[in-house]
């Protein structure tokens, strides 16, 4: 599987949890090229308007500018990118945190890379999240993490939950009221049966 690591603009307060494997593809939006840089990663594409990175950008690395004035956020503009490059596997960093705009825009980023057929994942140290739509999946068991689920569409009908705290079973949930929050895996994996409707996953340290 091909993996693109991306880093967008967003906080990182600890980047331990970072890993970037020797075949990765890695994109960083506009300045997201702070983080890469900060944390000693050469990416292999810098793209954005830079109106929020200013200081002067590497000549040994392939740029994409764009206007200011777009329909994509720099983000989307990576994302485009690692998909046209061949991902599939797209892991967003720095997408979580300061503007609460682009946090939004980042999810919904997510379901973006759902619907192009390809892995969306937004990871940060105490956050793991990624859209799941029909099919049957699997989570493994992580300790000291809440396991929530949310509909993404106006109704997202489960199958089945199990294996956490509070299982469901052909259950039919809404956009409009978040009952699938803080759930907690309590056997070795959680099962997830997805009939219809986009989810939203994020597990989350306790």
């Amino acid at each position: 599987m091909k993996i693109c690591r991306i880093f967008a603009g967003g906080e990182i307060k600890d980047p331990s949890f970072i890993k970037i494997g020797a075949e990765d593809f890695i994109i960083c939006a506009d300045r997201g090229y702070s983080h890469a840089r900060a944390l000693g990663i050469v990416p292999d594409i810098i793209v954005g308007d830079f109106d929020s990175y200013t200081d002067k950008l590497p000549e040994n690395i392939e740029i994409h500018r764009s206007i200011p004035e777009k329909d994509d956020t720099d983000a989307m503009l990576a994302v485009k990118l690692a998909i046209e490059n061949g991902a599939e596997k797209i892991v967003l960093y720095g997408a979580l945190g300061g503007r609460f705009d682009h946090t939004v825009a980042n999810i919904q980023t997510l379901t973006y890379i759902h619907n192009q057929g390809c892995e969306g994942i937004i990871e940060d140290y105490d956050n793991i999240i990624t859209v799941q739509g029909e099919g049957e999946y699997c989570y493994p068991v992580m300790e000291g993490w809440y396991f929530s689920l949310f509909a993404l569409t106006d109704k997202l009908h489960i199958n089945q939950l199990s294996g956490v705290k509070y299982p469901l079973s052909d259950y039919l949930l809404t956009s409009g009221f978040p009952l699938g929050v803080s759930n907690e895996i309590t056997s070795s994996e959680a099962v997830l049966k997805i009939k219809s409707g986009l989810a939203l996953i994020v597990r989350s340290k306790m």
